[in-house]
């Protein structure tokens, strides 16, 4: 049985896709892709795909991952190009390795986020972010099943920074966006709760929602505050394809297969 691990992305309006959605369109994919998946056994069998982390929905995202087990041997780049040629643009499969190390959820204890605060002036978010920075603990509520849940939104972010927004054209709003690396936690802290902490350290409430998009996730490296890509150990162990064959590989991959 061969393991293929694949990173894909939430983009535009595909953003407001539930993980629900998700699962129904790459299954479909798959299908018409004629993959030939591992099913689970049972009286119901389900092709064998496990999700890791998935972003809440509404957030873009450029770093989701999932793994997927075949039952025959495929080429990862041939078979990402497949799959990506069935999704819909803006859900694109834009990575696969073949699973050569074991624990890719154990891989993923942090992420990188970026949100953009449209309407709220640069300086105002830095002095917020100062203020959020300097407090040792931040308490947010969030609506839980069993109620209001009251927790610590300081401890699980490692940065939080304000970043240059691209150059306003005149008669535009201000706009600030913010940049935050966020420790993989219990109960898991989100970047809207980051933003009910600056709230409640600084006053700060955006005039309209803010778009979020997730940029990385991966390991998180403590000496230097860096989130590192969690399919780096696979192509570590990959062992070294004779050019000949690695052009064979390339050669199967269908005509117009690529992005959606």
């Amino acid at each position: 049985m061969q393991r293929i691990r694949l990173r894909y992305t939430k983009r535009g309006r595909l953003r407001f896709t539930s993980h629900r959605d998700f699962q129904r369109a790459f299954e479909r994919a798959l299908r018409r892709s004629e993959v030939p998946m591992a099913y689970s056994a049972g009286f119901t069998p389900h092709p064998k795909v496990s999700y890791a982390n998935a972003a809440p929905t509404g957030t873009g995202s450029e770093a989701e991952f999932l793994e997927i087990a075949l039952t025959e041997a495929r080429d990862p780049e041939v078979l990402r190009g497949l799959l990506d040629a069935s999704m819909p643009a803006g859900l694109d499969i834009v990575d696969a390795v073949e699973a050569r190390t074991s624990g890719l959820a154990e891989r993923l204890t942090a992420s990188v986020w970026e949100m953009r605060l449209d309407g709220v002036d640069p300086e105002d978010v830095r002095t917020a972010v100062a203020a959020f920075n300097d407090a040792e603990t931040v308490e947010v509520q969030r609506k839980a099943k069993n109620g209001i849940r009251t927790f610590d939104a300081r401890v699980a972010v490692a940065d939080l920074r304000v970043v240059d927004a691209p150059a306003d054209r005149p008669g535009e709003r201000p706009c600030a966006i913010l940049r935050l690396v966020v420790r993989h936690v219990t109960p898991a802290v989100r970047p809207d709760d980051v933003l009910s902490g600056l709230r409640a350290v600084a006053d700060l409430a955006p005039p309209v929602p803010a778009a979020v998009t997730r940029l990385a996730q991966g390991l998180f490296d403590e000496e230097s505050g860096t989130v590192t890509d969690p399919l780096a150990p696979d192509r570590e162990a990959a062992p070294t394809a004779h050019p000949a064959v690695a052009g064979a590989a390339v050669a199967t991959a269908p005509e117009g297969a690529g992005s959606a």
